[in-house]
C-alpha cells in the first residue's frame, strides 16, 4: 500500500513544470522541490540508515549496499519493530527507470537480511515498487527515488541554448601535439662571399634592410690585383647576418660576408622525440598554430630529417608555411597538432557534452522534458568525440550544448547520494 505522504508527493511531483535537484537515493519526492528531491528528514529511516517502510506491524527497511564491489539491495525485515527472521519473509522490487527499462530483483535470506545477486546500476534514479509476503500476508508499496533528475520545459531549454543528438557511431582521429618554429626554408636563405679576397671598401646594405636579386651590397679591392669588384645579392630578401664592415678584411671562403633570407619562403620544424617520431609520417595533416593562437595554418609533413645532435635520437619534421601577409615570421614558437590514425568506434559522445557528477563523468540524456545524468565508462578520447564503452545505450538522446546549465540546475538544490 502506499502511504499518505508519498501520494501527497507523488500529486505535487505531477504538478511541476519546472524544477531543478538532484534526490538522494532512496528518497520521495515533496512538492517545490526538483523531481524526486527530498530531505532525509521527509522519510523514517531504519537501525541500517534505509528507508522503513511499514504495513500495520510489519516494516521492511530497504538499502543499498555500498561497501563491496557492485552496489547491492538490503532488505532487513522487522515485526513490532524487532527483527525478523529473513527467511519468514519473500520479496521482490521493480525499479522502473527512465526510458522506460525495469529492473527486477528477486531476493533470499542472509544472515539477518534479504539479499538480491542483482546490481543496482548507475544512475540510482528510479520509480520504485516493493512487494513482500509475510505469514501469508502481501504488502505492497511504491515510491520514487530520484537523484541527477530534473524537468525543463522546452520553451527554458531552447532559451538556454540547449541542443542534443542521438548517441551513435563516431570516427575518431588521433592528434599528438608538437612544438616548433618557423624558420625560412633552405631554398630560401643564401650566404654571400667575396669571389677573391681583400679588403672591403664600402658596404651599402644594413642588418634587416631588404634588397633584390643582382643589387649591389660591398665592393671588395683584390689583394692581388688591386682591382675593386661588386658583391651582388644572389636572391632577393632580407639580410639576415652582417659580418663584416667597411675597411675589413675577407677572404673567399670561411665566414659569409652577409646571410640574406627570403621571409616569404616559410616552414615549420617540429622535434619528434623517440617516443613520437614513430607515429609521425610524412603526408600526416598537421594544423600549425601561432603561440598566442590567433593564426592557424592546415598543412602536411614535407620531409623528416635527423637532428642536429644525433646523441638525442630527435627528429625534425617539416612543414611548408604559406606567407599569408607576413603572420609567420622567423624564429616565431609555433605549436602543431598532427593527426596521427583514425579509427571508428561503435558508440561515441561528443567531447563537449562530457560533465562531472559525484565522482563520474556523465552526459545528461533526454526523455520528453526530463534530463538525468548517464554514468559513463570512456575510452578514447580527442577534442571532438569521445568513445563510450559503458552506461549509455546506442540511440540515447543526450545534452551537448548547454550541458552546463543542465548540470547547474539539478546542482543548486544541492545533489546528494544518501542510502
Amino acid at each position: 500500500m502506499t502511504p499518505p505522504l508519498v501520494s501527497r508527493r507523488l500529486i505535487a511531483v505531477s504538478l511541476m513544470v519546472l524544477a531543478a535537484g538532484v534526490s538522494a537515493c532512496g528518497q520521495g519526492a515533496p512538492a517545490g522541490k526538483a523531481e524526486g528531491e527530498t530531505a532525509a528528514a521527509d522519510y523514517e529511516r531504519g537501525p541500517h540508515r534505509g528507508r522503513m517502510l511499514r504495513d500495520g506491524d510489519f516494516a521492511l527497511e530497504i538499502t543499498i549496499f555500498e561497501e563491496g564491489p557492485e552496489p547491492l539491495f538490503r532488505l532487513y525485515p522487522y515485526f513490532k519493530d524487532r527483527p525478523l527472521d529473513p527467511r519468514q519473509v519473500q520479496a521482490t522490487i521493480a525499479l522502473t527507470r527512465l526510458g522506460p527499462k525495469v529492473d527486477r530483483f528477486n531476493f533470499i535470506p542472509t544472515e539477518d537480511y534479504l539479499a538480491s545477486p542483482g546490481v543496482v546500476s548507475e544512475p540510482h534514479s528510479f520509480d520504485v515498487a516493493v512487494a513482500a509476503t509475510q505469514n501469508g500476508k502481501r504488502s505492497t508499496w511504491t515510491y520514487p527515488s530520484y537523484e541527477g533528475r530534473t524537468i525543463i520545459t522546452a520553451d527554458a531549454a531552447r532559451a538556454g541554448g540547449v541542443t542534443t543528438q542521438r548517441a551513435g557511431s563516431a570516427v575518431l582521429g588521433e592528434s599528438l601535439p608538437l612544438s616548433g618554429r618557423v624558420e625560412i626554408t633552405p631554398e630560401g636563405q643564401s650566404d654571400v662571399f667575396a669571389r677573391y679576397p681583400g679588403r672591403v671598401m664600402a658596404m651599402s646594405v644594413e642588418l634587416g634592410q631588404r634588397v633584390s636579386r643582382g643589387q649591389v651590397l660591398a665592393r671588395v679591392e683584390s689583394s692581388e690585383s688591386l682591382q675593386t669588384y661588386s658583391v651582388t645579392a644572389p636572391i632577393s630578401g632580407v639580410i639576415m647576418a652582417k659580418n663584416v664592415n667597411a675597411g675589413a678584411i675577407t677572404g673567399a671562403g670561411g665566414e659569409p660576408m652577409l646571410v640574406i633570407g627570403d621571409p616569404s619562403r616559410l616552414h615549420a620544424e617540429f622535434a619528434l622525440y623517440p617516443r613520437d617520431a614513430e607515429r609521425v609520417r610524412i603526408g600526416q595533416r598537421v594544423e600549425v598554430t601561432s603561440l598566442a593562437g590567433d593564426h592557424r595554418f592546415n598543412g602536411v609533413i614535407e620531409t623528416i630529417l635527423p637532428g642536429s645532435d644525433p646523441m638525442s635520437q630527435t627528429l625534425i619534421a617539416h612543414v611548408d608555411l604559406a606567407y599569408q601577409g607576413g603572420v609567420w615570421r622567423p624564429g616565431l614558437g609555433v605549436q602543431g597538432t598532427v593527426q596521427v590514425g583514425e579509427g571508428a568506434v561503435p558508440l561515441a559522445v561528443q567531447t563537449k557534452a562530457l560533465q562531472p557528477f559525484r565522482d563520474f563523468t556523465v552526459v545528461y540524456a533526454k526523455v520528453g522534458n526530463t534530463y538525468e545524468v548517464r554514468m559513463l565508462e570512456l575510452g578514447r578520447r580527442t577534442d571532438e568525440w569521445t568513445e563510450v564503452l559503458g552506461g549509455l545505450e546506442p540511440g540515447t538522446e543526450y545534452v551537448v550544448d548547454g550541458a552546463f546549465l543542465i548540470r547547474a540546475d539539478i546542482e543548486k538544490s544541492g545533489a546528494s547520494h544518501d542510502h
